[in-house]
């Protein structure tokens, strides 16, 4: 099981701040988590609509879309961050 956490926009979008999920065995990176959550109801459809944007965290270390979710106990989903 894997804990998935929702920030921001993307949080508001898909309507709950967290959950625990069950990984199909073909989702094995960043990019085919967000095709897999895109797939799961118009909400994530509309929250991931574009994919590029969104930055991940596995285990509380930011990763590229490419990455391999093995391991991962915790993914944390935020969009695009500005600051100054």
């Amino acid at each position: 099981m894997t804990k998935l956490i929702y920030f921001a926009w993307v949080r508001e979008r898909i309507g709950k701040p967290e959950e625990i999920v069950a990984l199909p065995e073909s989702v094995k990176t960043v990019a085919d988590l967000l095709r897999w959550l895109k797939s799961r109801g118009e909400e994530y459809e509309h929250a991931l609509q574009y994919p590029d944007v969104i930055r991940v965290a596995i285990n509380q270390e930011h990763v590229d879309h490419r990455e391999s979710l093995a391991g991962a106990s915790e993914i944390a989903l935020f969009p695009p961050m500005t600051g100054g």
